[in-house]
């Protein structure tokens, strides 16, 4: 395995008498695209937070290239880029504007944000489209201009959560491709999704969560290889094992 750059030591964070996180432990390492799956409710999103820096785990340790979370939080949101599900666009802006303004944020200065935000746009495909308004945007480029910001500062951690929600397949196909050329370039991502063949198609290894807890941590692979042929099982298949058929709301 390449060199570890993300280390999770049993985890623990509850709410009120809710433990949503109950003893993970991972390690991604450098340039890996990982997969972490499971149900709603399962502590994902609560296990992201924690991993990076908005919320403070109970207890457990996280250390992000070398540098503890607990400790140095500073420096590890200096090398992250989070792309939130929940679209973190200003539509009355123009792709350019949101991408500057973000740069900004990150600690770029002008200058460098523009360059940044051109080498970007470019690279999601939407160089032509950097002055348009971003509300008059497709679904499907409000998710790629959502990577982009991410991308902004050239962090060397990437948490993207359900970068595919609702776009069409050309947009999917964009971003996938760039996923993929951001590995291949050093960078470690982070990956949720409830698109099982995405997961399979990407994801190096993938941890499989629910109850707080990772209850199976392998590549696509083998994990399809536990329950049956690896070319005919997938992995919506291993997830229904490991996690059941029952409705999560």
């Amino acid at each position: 395995m390449a060199e570890e750059f993300l280390v999770a030591k049993d985890l623990h964070k509850s709410f009120n008498e809710q433990r949503a996180v109950n003893g993970v432990s991972f390690t991604i390492g450098k340039g890996e695209i990982f997969g972490l799956l499971g149900p709603n409710g399962a502590g994902k999103t609560t296990t992201i937070r924690m991993l990076s820096t908005v919320l403070e785990p109970d207890s457990g340790e996280i250390t992000i290239g070398g540098h503890s979370v607990r400790q140095d939080a500073e420096a590890v949101r200096n090398i992250i880029g989070v792309c939130p599900q929940e679209l973190a666009l200003y539509e009355d802006l123009s792709a350019i504007e949101n991408m500057v303004f973000f740069g900004r944020m990150a600690g770029l200065s002008g200058k460098d944000a523009h360059a940044q935000a051109m080498t970007y746009l470019e690279l999601m495909g939407l160089v032509d489209r950097a002055g348009g308004k971003v509300a008059k945007f497709s679904g499907g480029m409000k998710r790629r201009i959502n990577l982009a910001i991410a991308l902004m500062g050239s962090p060397k951690l990437l948490f993207l959560d359900e970068p595919t929600v609702g776009i069409d397949p050309q947009s999917r196909n964009n971003i996938y491709e760039t996923i993929m050329g951001l590995r291949d370039k050093g960078i470690t991502v982070l990956y949720t999704t409830h698109y099982m063949e995405e997961a399979d198609r990407l994801c190096d290894r993938v941890a499989i969560m629910d109850g707080g807890q990772i209850i199976k941590m392998d590549t696509p692979y083998k994990l399809k290889g536990e329950i049956g042929s690896p070319e005919q099982v997938t992995l919506e298949d291993v997830f229904l094992k490991l996690t059941g058929r029952s409705l999560r709301d």
